[in-house]
């Protein structure tokens, strides 16, 4: 495993986040909010309202430049994340996870609190040297983020739609050659 369970789930819940944002929106409502908070398992409250999803759908732009920023731009990011929100690491065992790390308060605005669980995740890539495991999908007609989390670094499709259009575009391509 490359990364702690809480890292590699942060990463995650982050870069689908941010893809929530490409061509067609699907963070839309609070009913999409609701289904995005339960699959991706945060813990803390869950407003349900529409101030929570304008909130949370604002954070995107923030949390996609953290992803795809360079090392140095990085740590500046994570580090103003964590002091804005005064963010005070403890350990923590709930539900069926072990030990791990939360930041700020189960109270906080659910926004606000991935905010910073990605910026802690980002700690682990930074300090790894792994930031290479974030980046944007390979597919011409996409601007999603991809977390490669594979031993051998393969993955560049956001998607499997996107990773068989270009196949089908690579193989169309062939067959016209």
């Amino acid at each position: 495993m490359v990364f702690t369970h809480d890292t590699a789930a942060a990463l995650q819940s982050a870069v689908a986040l941010v893809n929530t944002a490409d061509h067609p929106d699907t963070l839309t409502t609070v009913e999409a909010l609701a289904e995005f908070y339960a699959e991706h398992e945060y813990s803390g409250g869950h407003a349900r309202d529409e101030a929570e999803l304008e909130a949370v759908r604002a954070v995107r732009a923030p949390v996609r430049e953290l992803l795809t920023s360079h090392r140095d731009a990085a740590v500046e990011l994570v580090n103003t994340i964590l002091a804005d929100a005064v963010a005070v690491p403890r350990l923590v065992r709930h539900d069926r996870l072990d030990w791990h790390i939360h930041a700020i308060a189960d109270e906080a605005p659910l926004a606000e609190r991935i905010m910073v669980e990605t910026a802690m995740a980002m700690i682990d890539v930074i300090r790894a040297d792994e930031l290479n495991r974030l980046a944007t999908c390979a597919a011409d007609d996409c601007a999603g983020l991809v977390l490669d989390l594979s031993r051998n670094r393969s993955r560049r499709y956001c998607s499997t739609g996107c990773g068989n259009r270009e196949a089908v575009a690579a193989y169309r391509a062939r067959q016209r050659a």
